[in-house]
């Protein structure tokens, strides 16, 4: 069953990105007609690859540096190395760099743009707090991140968003002060436009945080599988579903990664989400979360 749902996530992730590009290219062609402004499509587009490819390259060093997150070598801290090593080999992954942010709140992500250039981070919080077991349910779901290419998946998703929403805001101002095309057609075509560019940000942050939510399940599933011992995740997430201190070092831009919603706003309304405002929760509750590997067995 788990690898019929990765499979399927794949495919979901190839339509989702599709999604997100036919958007953009969407975003450029309306407003490019409508104002008849014809370079308007091909400085979308291209600005939306060289913003990618920035990302691509460069997305794990600008989080790691966000969260004031330090590299920590073998001798540093040996025995979570081993069980990150010891994971790493049991998943057929290169054992990534590990590093440690300083900060008492209990957390962990795991970035990079593929398992050669991945990176798992954890608090100082998280690891002083949780028994061996525990550690290993932790870093097997991190090391299934990276396994999954929900690292690269998390990355691209975040930057396409963030173009529709830059690109949106750009093309209402242009509709606003640029010259509108002459036909008849050019106005109605320029309002569903700006329909458009109103809700593309929305719907591109819901489908967002839906492929965040539903990575964050299969994440823990695969990490089940390297460990084969479902407990230690479970219980790891008890421990900080209980800690109601918020990760200072986090913000909305980053706090998808981590594998529990770092925020203080969702600690303090975790007992108040209802199905409505659940949809835009980056995570799924944690209580589903243990219930379904409560229910796991091996």
């Amino acid at each position: 069953m788990i690898y019929t749902e990765i499979a399927s996530n794949k495919r979901r992730t190839a339509l989702f990105i599709t999604f997100f590009l036919v958007l953009i290219i969407g975003l450029g062609w309306f407003f490019s007609y409508s104002v008849d402004e014809p370079l308007l499509l091909p400085i979308a587009v291209g600005f939306s690859v060289l913003m990618s490819l920035t990302s691509y390259f460069f997305s794990d060093k600008i989080v790691l540096a966000m969260s004031h997150a330090k590299e920590i070598k073998r001798t540093d801290d040996t025995e979570l190395y081993r069980v990150v090593e010891n994971l790493a080999i049991t998943a057929g992954l290169p054992t990534p760099k590990i590093y440690l942010i300083d900060d008492t709140a209990p957390n962990a992500f795991a970035t990079g743009r593929d398992p050669k250039h991945a990176v798992v981070a954890i608090t100082t919080g998280l690891r002083s707090k949780l028994a061996k077991q525990e550690l290993e349910g932790v870093m097997a779901h991190e090391l299934s991140h990276i396994g999954n290419y929900d690292i690269r998946l998390s990355t691209i998703i975040v930057v396409l968003v963030g173009l529709i929403t830059l690109l949106a805001d750009w093309m209402l101002r242009i509709s606003f002060h640029g010259r509108r095309r002459s036909s008849d057609g050019g106005g109605i075509l320029l309002l569903i436009g700006l329909v458009f560019a109103l809700l593309s940000p929305i719907a591109a942050t819901l489908i967002q945080l839906a492929i965040s939510r539903r990575r964050e399940y299969l994440a823990d599933a695969s990490g089940v599988l390297l460990t084969r011992y479902p407990q230690g995740l479970a219980s790891a997430l008890q421990k900080i579903a209980a800690d109601h201190e918020p990760l200072e070092v986090a913000n909305k831009a980053t706090a998808h990664l981590y594998i529990v919603n770092p925020l203080k706003e969702h600690i303090e309304g975790r007992n108040r989400i209802g199905w409505f405002a659940n949809l835009f929760q980056t995570h799924p509750p944690i209580a589903d979360r243990i219930v379904k590997l409560r229910q796991m067995n091996f």
